[in-house]
């Protein structure tokens, strides 16, 4: 005989306690636990599983040897910027979660991405937000008329289920996941019961069908993908979508892929008719940069097979306070510091009076630690107002000893820089033997081992 039973369950990792607490043990949110009916047997539970030798139930195995992969089949978006970072295109049977902050353009995407798919495929876009009224109104907007796109309205998820198993879509879109309910499932549409089990049957029915499924997954105010951490196990891909509301510049990057890389990245611009893809990254980043102004200096980072070119942009100033400010954009907070203590212990170069902000333009950030040359020589730039030569761009690693440490792809870095007109390339000394083997080299290459060679060179 089954009864139900109360339980907490936190809404940002899915831990389970019996009592209600202002704080998470495990992942230290606040006021994230939501009371969960959770239904229990009354029936004493064994440890032991019951085994006979009994042939039912029992599966045949495959040897991975005659398991054939040459028919594997991805169907292009027409968007290379998404290709990309799908890892060549969207896999048959796959279960792809696509998450950003509201208004950053996770709907509009996968709508654009309709005309294309919708020559030569059926497509079942589904939505819980908008009626098909509205959603017609924004496609207009986005001139997307495909004739076999196909919209529903509905938040039921055992009738999208039925629908989807009755008409067979080649391609299937959820937007969003959080909208979605089940009415067997005891709890409020958007809580955690609700959001594990609905995705749980959206990949139960891609998997048996071999339907690939976009979801679109709501954040909560850190950023994260509302819901358990168990949703993000659950799917083949996530993707996100990052960038400032009021910057007109998208990155769409893969957090989880199964069938491709996470290292890559996808940067779009949005206009008044939508997500355009930015084929150059780099030459976007950097236009409109002003010459002959201190503290600036170019970065190169390596975004999978990418290098992108980025301004990075120090201001130092006089405090007006007891405390100097430090404020970081697009680039690490701990990490600027440790720079700083660097340049002061290692370089002679004193910023503990002096308020210093750090902004990399255009909204990219900055993970990598080639920026560390880049960031650290246009601190000094602005320390002393000594404008560097706009030609130059420099990448490398700072190490506590105040040495430039060799960074990954030194060679494909000083390509892209000579390919967008750069003259002069601050690299690490160790980096040189990497260079040996490219040819037709037009740039010149400055190899530096610690912060003060690297300094008087742009002195």
């Amino acid at each position: 005989m089954a009864k139900s039973k109360s339980v907490f369950v936190c809404n940002s990792c899915g831990h389970e306690t019996q009592k209600w607490m202002g704080k998470c043990s495990e992942c230290s949110s606040w006021n994230s636990y939501e009371e969960v009916v959770k239904a229990t047997t009354s029936t004493v539970a064994s440890s032991k599983i019951n085994v006979s030798h009994s042939s039912v139930n029992v599966q045949s195995l495959v040897n991975i040897r005659d398991i054939d992969t040459d028919d594997e089949i991805r169907f292009h978006t027409g968007v290379s910027e998404l290709d990309r970072v799908l890892g060549g295109g969207i896999v048959k049977g796959s279960l792809i979660l696509l998450g950003g902050d509201p208004g950053i353009g996770k709907s509009t995407l996968l709508l654009q991405i309709c005309e294309f798919l919708g020559k030569n495929l059926s497509i079942m876009y589904v939505s819980g937000e908008e009626s098909v009224r509205q959603l017609k109104l924004r496609a207009n907007r986005l001139k997307v008329n495909s004739d076999k796109l196909y919209i529903l309205a509905c938040t039921d998820v055992e009738a999208i289920g039925n629908t989807i198993l009755q008409n067979k879509p080649d391609i299937v879109m959820i937007d969003s996941i959080q909208t979605m309910c089940i009415a067997a499932v005891a709890s409020s549409p958007g809580s955690i019961t609700q959001v594990r089990e609905r995705t749980n049957a959206f990949m139960r029915i891609a998997k048996s069908e071999d339907i690939p499924i976009f979801i679109v997954g709501h954040v909560n105010k850190d950023g994260a993908i509302a819901g358990p951490k168990v949703l993000e196990h659950i799917v083949d891909a996530v993707l996100y979508f990052e960038g400032e509301r009021n910057l007109t510049y998208r990155i769409l990057r893969a957090v989880k892929n199964r069938y491709g890389s996470t290292n890559e990245i996808g940067v779009f611009e949005m206009i008044d008719t939508g997500l355009q893809e930015v084929k150059n990254p780099s030459l976007m980043l950097l236009s409109g940069r002003e010459i002959n102004v201190s503290g600036s200096c170019v970065a190169c980072v390596m975004e999978g097979s990418r290098p992108i070119l980025a301004e990075v942009q120090a201001l130092v100033t006089k405090t007006g306070f007891g405390t100097p400010r430090r404020t970081a954009t697009g680039f690490d907070y701990n990490r600027m510091n440790l720079l700083l203590a660097v340049l002061e212990k290692r370089a002679g170069y004193f910023f503990g009076n002096l308020d210093v902000y750090i902004n990399v333009v255009g909204g990219l950030r900055l993970d990598e630690p080639a920026a560390d040359l880049s960031v650290a020589i246009a601190l000094v730039s602005s320390l002393f107002d000594k404008p560097i030569d706009d030609t130059i761009i420099a990448f490398g690693e700072v190490g506590l000893g105040g040495e430039i440490r060799n960074v990954t792809g030194i060679a494909d870095r000083v390509r892209e820089a000579q390919r967008l007109g750069f003259t002069k390339a601050i690299i690490p000394k160790n980096a040189i033997s990497s260079m040996k083997d490219v040819k037709n080299l037009t740039i010149e290459i400055i190899p530096v081992s610690n912060v003060k060679d690297a300094f008087r060179v742009i002195k």
